[in-house]
């Protein structure tokens, strides 16, 4: 049985299981994934830890807790597991921020360019805005915090970075990430399954169009 101070182990809800699994966190999703533990109904994954909610009713499935026990193994998740996916995505780099994300990382805006379409980033984990990705990746120098003055609107297709992290709005709203440019990628289609088009675990390449 869990209980409430069970590490790393933290009831959410009465269904919600919080599993704090640090930099591990998004392996460990895929590999439950793939397991399809019987009476889990979803699995959410977040920013170090995963959601797992249970059916109405049902415990929290011995499997889980043996593999907690054990740790998250090496090794691709098992059969079963939705395949990750490499995205390239055309970007065009006008934002009204890349000079001065140029400058406090040191480098011109074409090297940021450069340096962004070299990288492959990875999915970690999908929130504020439906189909939203998180993408892990990012190099030191452009690790900055969020701007001191949130913006009331970004445009959708706004690709921007803040905290380490580096996302593209899939529609318009407030933000107060730096804006490096654009792309007319459809990150979220209510009418496809899934809606969202990147998942976490799926990888993402930057193409300068």
């Amino acid at each position: 049985m869990v209980s409430r101070e069970t590490p790393p182990l933290r009831w959410m809800t009465d269904r919600g299981l919080c599993v704090v699994a640090g930099a591990g966190s998004l392996d460990l999703y895929r590999l439950l994934a793939g397991m399809c533990l019987p009476g889990v109904m979803e699995v959410v994954p977040a920013d170090g830890s995963l959601l797992v909610v249970l059916e109405p009713g049902a415990a929290v499935p011995e499997k889980l807790l043996e593999l907690l026990a054990r740790g998250v193994p090496d090794g691709p998740p098992p059969s079963g597991a939705a395949p990750a996916r490499l995205h390239r995505l055309p970007v065009r780099f006008d934002g009204e921020d890349l000079l001065e994300v140029a400058g406090r990382s040191g480098h011109t805006p074409e090297e940021v360019i450069g340096l962004l379409c070299s990288i492959e980033l990875r999915v970690g984990f999908l929130g504020f805005q439906p189909g939203f990705a998180y993408l892990w990746g990012l190099p030191a120098e452009l690790h900055l915090p969020r701007r001191a003055s949130p913006r009331k609107r970004v445009p959708a297709g706004s690709l921007a970075l803040a905290g380490g992290y580096c996302g593209v709005y899939p529609s318009a709203g407030p933000g107060g990430w730096h804006v490096l440019g654009s792309t007319r990628a459809c990150l979220f289609d209510p009418e496809a399954r899934p809606p969202a088009l990147l998942q976490p675990g799926d990888s993402v390449r930057l193409d300068a169009a």
